[in-house]
């Protein structure tokens, strides 16, 4: 090419082009070519030579790789950051050393052009539309891209919410920064999604995002750290397809055990064995459901379940025996779950390292042998804290630790960990909470907002501390009750906090704060009104919303089988599912949970009222069973006791029975209640919640299919599964709205029900 035509000339042709427009060989996917260094006309970035490579990774996934060129010949190879999964990648579509002439390379109806200089990779589309433009700085690796016209999420937990666009992200983990008592900690993840699917995910260097214009600009931490570059590309057919992608790469979100989607209580301050064992037995005499306890560690509160930070010695005074009170805690069916604080610098290696390795104190093998008396005493599982000051790889590391460890004891049971700190790939292995917020109504407005992206960054299993964790006068029973009403439908459950007797659900009507725990802490700190320590409203509410979420099990299980196997998130942003409404893609304050109910958290105090979107189509309002069109605004009514709920036309929603704890057995049949108004399809997941026997296919799944027009409900089983071996199952069917219900018994032959 003319040396003439300048940086910006080629890039304008790059990013306007039609597919045919640039001189260059078409490369058929899939083929390869490879250049060889040309003597003074290497392609360097930062000073180094180069080896550009495109890799077609499938029909809409992209990959983009520099690799420094050694000495040798030989090309510096991509550091194990753990973040990829394994895997067999294609053969490389093209390779290039020297610059030279645009290339142009098919990706199935795309067009993928290559530029070495200056260096820059353009997508466009069959019409000939840029999809995507990737300019590449040679002089410090400052990777620029096309930002569009539509709002930009992802990129992790925490800092600016909701439309990542307008800000910039350093990239760095752990608590802190600005407005963090309001959006809590980070934990950031290099993968961006647009409202259209569009992705890109940055697996290596490690740098920070502006977004500040477009395009956005991607900033390596220094010149010299710019290499190796490695990026992928994803152009997916459909927005849901986009997740799927990213879960391809850094691997689809693990399968926890039910009882982690229940009820966690959290504990900080501990007096004695009684309190402990007092309080869980308050839990079922008031009919309260809850499947996890959790305790604090001592160093953070005066007296916690150990001896210190990075004790793993159990406090006497408030646990004297401890195996026996776990034991008695597990006949009460209560999992325990302790909290941890790393004292390591550093992390590396795994758990089944041996030998040397295994003796140096920063090795994963070492770490876990801390935990095993601990853990041999029956705990069920950790609440990982601190670590800001740990690598990304050191801290995906500690995350799989977690995961790996407790099974070299329990092989077939799925483990639990709930962690601040993590890295792109986490959700192979572990939970995440977004940090020591306060207790304030913006704070649970932003939670909403941190909730969605941090769903839509591929990390499926998050929530917050419910009332928030900085206890100050904001923090009212009608906080905590609207804040629980969304923890409802977060993945996690938990209550925690600071002053955490008013965190259980009864500890509104005692008249006592119990442990204060604020002096000297910062920010808006502060004690709640003494008559707020009367109110009788709040535990009848808790136990409304604590009833929902176990009678919602069947279906928030089924979701959660959807995320491991799809990488679609639990909490869904409105766009998700509605790509072409533009007011549903500007949505913050609402989310879709699952594909059926739309969630509309009530963050402002005083509310008597909630206006909210409604995508077109129909909806039913899930309290009085309503039915509406949507396409259009609506102002909610509500009282204190109300958080709005909608369910989709076509949606067929399973509850189940009031449970105490997800694994109670029940001879209650669920209740399958159809939304009419289109066609619809819901799929039934079952296992036994606690095993990894689902790998063997030990599940079931019964699907149920509505035909609108015919008012038939047929029910049957999904291809190429079988129901040899499994007895009948009892369901009453409904239709919402209507009063009659239908008693159907399903024995793996289909089953049709005219409602």
């Amino acid at each position: 090419m003319s040396d003439n035509i300048s940086r910006r000339e080629l890039l304008s042709r790059l990013g306007t082009a039609g597919a045919g427009a640039l001189l260059g060989a078409k490369v058929a996917a899939g083929n390869q070519e490879s250049l060889k260094i040309s003597s003074g006309n290497s392609i360097t970035v930062a000073g180094r030579p180069v080896e550009i490579s495109v890799t077609l990774v499938n029909p809409q996934t992209l990959r983009l790789t520099l690799l420094p060129v050694l000495d040798d010949g030989r090309t510096q190879p991509l550091e194990d950051d753990l973040v990829l999964v394994k895997q067999d990648w294609p053969q490389t579509a093209v390779k290039i050393r020297s610059a030279e002439e645009p290339r142009m390379i098919s990706w199935g109806k795309l067009r993928i052009n290559i530029s070495s200089q200056p260096l820059a990779l353009s997508v466009s589309g069959p019409d000939g539309r840029v999809i995507q433009l990737i300019d590449i700085a040679a002089d410090h690796g400052t990777v620029s891209f096309s930002g569009g016209d539509l709002p930009i999420f992802g990129l992790g937990e925490g800092a600016h919410q909701f439309d990542r666009r307008g800000a910039i992200y350093p990239f760095r983990h752990g608590q802190g920064g600005p407005q963090f008592a309001q959006l809590g900690g980070r934990m950031p993840v290099p993968w961006l999604v647009g409202a259209d699917g569009r992705g890109l995910f940055f697996h290596q260097p490690y740098g920070s995002f502006d977004l500040t214009g477009n395009p956005g600009r991607f900033e390596p931490l220094t010149p010299q750290g710019s290499l190796p570059l490695d990026l992928f590309l994803v152009v997916a057919d459909h927005p849901a397809a986009a997740f799927g992608e990213y879960a391809k790469l850094t691997g689809f979100p693990h399968m926890p055990p039910i009882w982690a989607l229940g009820y966690q209580q959290s504990h900080r301050t501990l007096a004695s064995r009684e309190e402990i064992m007092g309080e869980l037995k308050t839990f079922r005499e008031k009919r309260l459901p809850c499947d996890l306890l959790i305790y604090l560690g001592t160093g953070f509160c005066p007296s916690g379940w150990n001896t210190g930070h990075g004790s793993f010695t159990f406090n006497e005074n408030v646990f004297p025996d401890p195996k026996a009170m776990i034991q008695e805690m597990h006949n009460e069916n209560f999992k325990i779950a302790l909290h941890v604080v790393i004292q390591q610098k550093d992390l590396h290696g795994s758990i089944q390292d041996t030998g040397a390795a295994a003796e140096a104190k920063d090795d994963a093998a070492n770490y876990w042998a801390t935990h095993l008396n601990v853990f041999r005493d029956g705990v069920d599982g950790w609440w990982p804290d601190e670590g800001d000051w740990l690598s990304s790889t050191a801290c995906l590391v500690r995350n799989r630790m977690y995961w790996e460890g407790p099974q070299m004891d329990r092989p077939n049971v799925r483990p639990f960990a709930l962690h601040r700190n993590g890295n792109a790939g986490m959700q192979r292995y572990g939970w995440l909470w977004s940090g020591d917020i306060e207790s304030t109504w913006d704070t649970l407005t932003a939670q909403v907002q941190v909730g969605i992206n941090t769903n839509l960054s591929g990390m499926p299993f998050w929530g917050t501390d419910t009332g928030g964790f900085v206890t100050t006068p904001e923090l009212t029973g009608e906080l905590y009750v609207r804040w629980f009403q969304f923890s409802a439908f977060c993945p996690l459950f938990r209550s925690h906090g600071r002053t955490w007797k008013l965190r259980l659900p009864w500890g509104w009507d005692t008249g006592d704060y119990g442990p204060k725990e604020i002096t000297g802490y910062r920010g808006h700190a502060g004690l709640p009104d003494p008559k707020e320590l009367h109110n009788p409203e709040v535990e009848p509410i808790c136990r409304k919303y604590l009833n929902l979420r176990y009678q919602l099990m069947p279906y928030s299980y089924t979701v959660v089988r959807e995320a491991h196997d799809t990488g679609l998130p639990m909490m869904r942003a409105m766009w998700l599912h509605y790509p072409d409404d533009p007011k549903a893609a500007a949505l913050a304050n609402q989310y879709l949970w699952g594909r059926d109910i739309l969630v509309a958290p009530v963050t402002e105090k005083g509310a008597a009222s909630r206006q909210l979107y409604l995508p077109h189509g129909a909806w039913y309002d899930f309290w009085t069973e309503e039915k509406m069109e949507g396409g259009r605004e609506v102002n909610r009514n509500v009282d204190l006791a109300t958080m709005p709920l909608y369910v989709r036309a076509a949606a067929i929603l399973p509850l189940g029975p009031v449970k105490q704890y997800a694994t109670e057995k029940s001879e209650e049949p669920l209740t399958i209640t159809v939304y009419p108004g289109a066609n619809g399809e819901f799929v039934l997941y079952e296992d036994d919640g606690i095993t990894f026997d689902y790998e063997k296919g030990q599940f079931s799944r019964i699907k149920f299919t509505w035909d609108d027009h015919a008012r038939r409900l047929t029910l049957s089983l999904p291809e190429e599964y079988q129901w040899a071996g499994r007895g009948p199952r009892k369901f009453v069917v409904r239709v919402a709205g209507k009063g009659a219900q239908h008693k159907v018994t399903f024995t793996g032959r289909p089953r049709v029900i005219r409602l």
